[in-house]
């Protein structure tokens, strides 16, 4: 796996957060070479005067706000992972920190930016809400590029750009990336919009917010469902929803054991402001004061033997990537958590092997039920 990049007389050296002992996936992609090329062949950093800023949205690991480390800017990105490999890459390539302000999702755009770089996320939904909000701070006079994979621009993507930003149009594929340049229609009025979706799980009669970037936002996850629906018996005092996404699985141990505290936990800034609207929203001010809402690389930090159940609807990908990386850490910080007794409750998708992985952790486990579609597996931590 390459940990360099050596681009534009710069050489950096780029891991990708949590680090892998057997990584074989790089830091950055095509697209992150393409915008620093197109940058640095057409001297954007000439454009920067003053006070005037770079923004970078939705940068993966780091390489784009580690390579313009000279130039005063601004990364805003939804996924707590990311926020941590810039700061890692960062602190590896020796850059000057004063230069750079990192910010999550939810936080006000800066003013005075005058080139935006942007790396197209995964939904449509994610990046109109970052266009909605770029639309409000830049003028006729800034730069827009973004870049992606060429399997993740589509017409309804550009449509996005059109409606907020401009005139669109895109580059040549280099290296199956492609460049979209925004031409800024400083007339163009957009009436402003709440992207996130709200819909009801009839059975507890809740009503569900979703902000932009959360996890099956348009609909019940039928797996987080299947989990909620086999909850295991037992007086747990201190639960754990592993990977929270909107918080039903989190809901459901508040409602089912109903003398516990459930911290709720996910990556993703959106999901956790989300699970906590939903929870204060759907339960009486006395049971939503045993919920805490924590945005963290998952139990990364948390005490040994503090918990009594941890659930888990695990991710098998970290943005663009397929990978069972994440979930093999969720397993191994749970068992470090879980008090001896404690037990760790999943669902996974069947061919996906978890029994395998925390059968190596745990030393056994056990199938609870099952459908044609998922497992419900669990484990118990042994003194």
């Amino acid at each position: 796996m390459n940990e360099l990049l050596s681009i534009a007389n710069q050489n950096l050296v780029l891991h990708r957060h949590p680090k892998n002992k057997k990584e074989t996936l790089q830091a950055w992609d095509s697209a992150d070479e393409y915008l620093i090329n197109y940058f640095m062949d057409n001297h954007l950093e000439e454009k920067l005067e003053g006070e005037e800023q770079l923004l970078i949205l939705n940068d993966g690991f780091g390489a784009l706000s580690c390579f313009f480390n000279d130039i005063k800017r601004t990364t805003i990105t939804d996924s707590y992972l990311s926020l941590s490999s810039i700061k890692l890459n960062m602190q590896r390539n020796r850059c000057i920190e004063s230069h750079l302000l990192l910010q999550d999702s939810l936080q006000s755009f800066p003013e005075n930016i005058k080139v935006v770089l942007i790396k197209i996320p995964k939904t449509n939904a994610y990046l109109e809400f970052l266009l909605q909000k770029l639309q409000g701070k830049i003028s006729a006079d800034t730069i827009v590029i973004a870049a992606g994979k060429v399997n993740m621009i589509h017409n309804s993507t550009l449509q996005l750009f059109e409606q907020y930003i401009g005139t669109t149009k895109t580059s040549l594929a280099k290296k199956k990336s492609r460049l979209i340049f925004s031409q800024v229609d400083a007339k163009k009025e957009v009436e402003e919009k709440d992207i996130a979706v709200t819909w009801e799980i009839e059975k507890q009669q809740w009503k569900i917010h979703n902000h932009a970037n959360v996890f099956s936002r348009n609909h019940l996850d039928i797996g987080g469902r299947y989990l909620m629906d086999n909850l295991p018996e037992g007086d747990f005092s201190k639960v754990v929803d592993l990977g929270c996404g909107n918080g039903i699985v989190g809901m459901a141990a508040l409602q089912q054991y109903t003398d516990a505290q459930v911290t709720f936990i996910d990556e993703s800034y959106m999901a956790v402001d989300s699970a906590r609207i939903n929870t204060l929203k759907n339960f009486e001010e006395e049971r939503s004061d045993n919920a805490r809402f924590v945005v963290n690389n998952g139990l990364v930090g948390f005490k040994a033997r503090s918990y009594d159940l941890i659930l888990c609807n695990p991710p098998f990908h970290q943005q663009q990537t397929i990978t069972d990386n994440i979930a093999w850490s969720m397993f191994n910080d749970a068992y470090f958590c879980l008090q001896d007794g404690g037990e760790l409750v999943i669902v996974g998708n069947r061919h996906l092997d978890y029994q395998d992985k925390l059968t190596r952790i745990f030393g056994h486990c056990e199938l609870v039920t099952e459908n044609q579609k998922f497992v419900i597996l669990r484990a118990i931590k042994e003194s």
